[in-house]
């Protein structure tokens, strides 16, 4: 009933389980007859954008495949305080059951895609495009990446495999930005390179060599400007390093092509969402 999901998800969502229900859920199954059913509905407590609807239908069905979960708004829609999301019906054990894994999942997308979307508005009428980080949930990167792309922002690479990010360290470690990149093409990978700079000699040395994308590290708007100069397209730009909704439009006036926002899956507000049960049980 899953498979409409990633293998990687439904990995995620046996693992939220395992470790919620143990050898087995003592509450409701000591009090809930077995053959009893519920009705319910999934109610959001404030206003912001929804996710994680099918992660949260994909719980149910792991539990009792009969169960009917109605989404009654998509993935990625804006919805205000109070509206009813989803409603579920079925099995009264695996309704209880999964209610707490169910929730918690839809509550962090959510949140994660709310604030994503806050941003993204914020440098709305500017070509930048916000991006998220490696600073996930550990072992739920997958639904963390899902929910910055509902939210309308973009992800950077998926992993440590996907694009060779050249950082402070490793290049304290080659002894300098050109002998790092030098290891990294003679390594002859075929990914994108991008390297981290702090200053603008650090710039300059980058587009000497070419690279694809160079990180603009904790740099001051001004400088930030000085680097988009230097560039003149030769490169693309990623501002990175405390980025804030109070700065991210200034930093996007700046004409850098990207901005990374670790905020957006280290630190997102849970969104507020409850699941109320009708009076009908049987």
């Amino acid at each position: 009933m899953n498979n409409a999901l990633p293998a990687e998800i439904i990995s995620c969502i046996r693992r939220a389980l395992e470790e919620d229900i143990g050898n087995g859920d003592a509450t409701t199954n000591s009090i809930v007859p077995e053959t009893a059913t519920l009705k319910g509905k999934i109610i959001a407590k404030q206003s912001g954008v929804v996710a994680g609807l099918e992660v949260a239908r994909a719980v149910f069905l792991e539990l009792n495949e009969n169960v009917i979960f109605k989404q009654l708004v998509s993935d990625g829609s804006e919805v205000e305080n109070k509206t009813v999301i989803a409603t579920v019906e079925g099995s009264a054990r695996a309704l209880l059951t999964g209610e707490r894994t169910a929730l918690n999942f839809l509550g962090r997308m959510s949140g994660i895609a709310t604030l994503t979307r806050q941003f993204v508005r914020a440098v709305s009428g500017s070509d930048a495009q916000i991006l998220d980080t490696r600073k996930t949930a550990p072992g739920l990167r997958i639904l963390d990446k899902e929910a910055v792309q509902l939210g309308g922002g973009r992800n950077h690479r998926v992993g440590l495999f996907d694009m060779v990010l050249i950082k402070d360290n490793h290049i304290d470690f080659a002894g300098s930005i050109t002998t790092a990149v030098e290891r990294a093409r003679v390594a002859a990978t075929n990914l994108e390179i991008e390297v981290e700079t702090r200053n603008l000699e650090d710039v300059k040395e980058a587009l000497d060599l070419g690279v694809e994308r160079i990180l603009l590290d904790n740099m001051t708007p001004e400088t930030m400007r000085c680097a988009v100069a230097l560039a003149w397209g030769r490169a693309r730009l990623e501002a990175s390093g405390n980025i804030n909704l109070d700065n991210v439009s200034e930093v996007a006036r700046t004409g850098v092509d990207y901005i990374s926002v670790g905020a957006l899956t280290h630190s997102p507000k849970v969104f507020d969402v409850s699941l109320e049960w009708s009076e009908n049980v049987s």
